[in-house]
C-alpha cells in the first residue's frame, strides 16, 4: 500500500511538473539570469558601437603625446625620426561621454564599478593593476567629434586610491546607479594630490 501511495504521488509530481502553466513557471524561474546577460550584452554592444567610432580621433590626440621628435643623431645615423616615450606595451582605456555632461559634470571623470551580471568592471581591473592611461573625452553636440578630454595617469591614480584609504588623503567620490542596474563611481579630479600628477595632457572646452 505504501509502494502504490508512493507511485501515485510521484505519477501526480510529474503530470504537474509537465503541465503548461507549470513549464512555463519553471521557464521563467531558469531564464531569469540570463535576461540580465542579454540585457547587459545589448547595451553593452550598442555602447561599444556608438564610443568605437572616436577611436581613430582618440589615437590622433594619444599619439602626439607618447611621440617625440628624434634626436638629430638618430635621424642621422638610425634612420629615426620619432621616440616613443615610455611606451612599451602601454595599455589605455578609453571612454567618451555623450554631450551634456561636461557641463554639467565639468570636474568629474566617471569609471564603470558594478555590472547586473556580477562581471568584472573596469574599476576593478584599474585596481587590480591593469591599464597604464586612460582617455576621458567628452562627445559635440552632434556626437561625431571630442571636444573636451583628459589623458589620465592611471598609475597616479591607483597611487591616490592609496594614499586615501591609508593616510586618509582626501579624495572627493561617489556613487551613481543608472535604471539598468549599472553603477559607476565618480571622481572629482580637483580633489587629487599633485604628486604624482593624475593629469597627463588636456583639452578643456567650456561652453
Amino acid at each position: 500500500m505504501q509502494l502504490s501511495g508512493l507511485a501515485t504521488a510521484l505519477r501526480t509530481f510529474w503530470r504537474r511538473m509537465f503541465d503548461l502553466q507549470h513549464m512555463q513557471l519553471w521557464a521563467r524561474l531558469l531564464l531569469r539570469p540570463f535576461s540580465f546577460v542579454s540585457f547587459d550584452m545589448s547595451y553593452f554592444s550598442i555602447n561599444r558601437h556608438w564610443s568605437d567610432q572616436f577611436l581613430p580621433e582618440i589615437k590622433s590626440i594619444i599619439g602626439s603625446h607618447i611621440l617625440q621628435t628624434a634626436p638629430d643623431s638618430m635621424d642621422h645615423l638610425q634612420a629615426t625620426d620619432l621616440l616613443m616615450l615610455d611606451a612599451k606595451d602601454m595599455r589605455i582605456a578609453a571612454r567618451v561621454r555623450r554631450h551634456g555632461y561636461a557641463d554639467r559634470y565639468p570636474h568629474q571623470f566617471t569609471i564603470r564599478a558594478k555590472l547586473p551580471t556580477g562581471a568584472e568592471t573596469e574599476l576593478s581591473k584599474i585596481v587590480n593593476g591593469h591599464g597604464d592611461w586612460m582617455f576621458y573625452g567628452h562627445a559635440c553636440p552632434g556626437g561625431q567629434r571630442i571636444t573636451s578630454w583628459w589623458l589620465l595617469d592611471l598609475r597616479a591614480f591607483r597611487a591616490a586610491l592609496i594614499r586615501h584609504r591609508t593616510t586618509g588623503a582626501n579624495l572627493h567620490m561617489g556613487d551613481k546607479r543608472n535604471a539598468d542596474g549599472t553603477c559607476f563611481k565618480w571622481f572629482d579630479i580637483r580633489s587629487f594630490p599633485p604628486e604624482p600628477p593624475l593629469v597627463v595632457a588636456q583639452k578643456l572646452v567650456t561652453s
